[in-house]
């Protein structure tokens, strides 16, 4: 038999992360059946299941890439660009609903928190370090710790996904990220 090509390999599951993404994303985790996840894929069960050892490691899978595309742009730009990029084009973002299916399971289920903890981390410290950065070259406010600050910019964050995910209006969206990110920016540089 003819080994797969790693590039296949990593082909195929990118073609299952996409298509899981789109179905737990309409779905949500519990109506991602296996049978819904075979024809968002256009794979077998088999296929699936060959890259990933269950349904929680496939949703752990996208969570994680979800995190790490987050990070890179977090350390580049700041979480406030994240949060820009979400509102400017919010079709390149479906896994906002897996956002919210995620903070659904980190409530219900311990195993769950505990393994998106620490898959989590990277975007924690790209936002932590992002803003040590930004405080060192005086543009961040230093009244305040800024661990405090990577609290407040997740809490405008989580609100963000839930307006965009639920369909609310993003009228003045934009208006409250300039508020945002002047609100952690030094005096000397607002």
């Amino acid at each position: 038999m003819p080994k797969v090509s790693d590039d296949h390999l990593a082909a195929r599951r990118r073609e299952i992360l996409d298509g899981a993404r789109r179905c737990f994303a309409e779905y949500g985790y519990d109506g991602a059946t296996v049978k819904r996840l075979e024809e968002a894929t256009g794979l077998s069960r088999g296929a699936i299941f060959h890259h990933f050892r269950d349904k929680e490691a496939l949703f752990l899978a996208l969570a994680d890439d979800d995190a790490h595309r987050m990070a890179d742009v977090a350390a580049d730009q700041g979480l406030v660009q994240v949060m820009r990029d979400m509102l400017a084009r919010p079709q390149d973002f479906d896994w906002l609903g897996t956002r919210l299916e995620i903070a659904r399971k980190i409530r219900t289920d311990t195993a769950f928190r505990d393994e998106w903890q620490a898959r989590s981390a990277e975007l924690d410290s790209a936002t932590l370090s992002r803003l040590e950065s930004q405080r060192t070259a005086g543009r961040l406010r230093s009244d305040l710790p800024t661990e405090v600050l990577v609290t407040y910019l997740d809490l405008v964050m989580d609100g963000l996904i839930n307006r965009l995910a639920t369909g609310e209006s993003t009228a003045n969206l934009e208006a409250v990220l300039d508020l945002v990110e002047a609100s952690v920016r030094s005096d000397t540089h607002s």
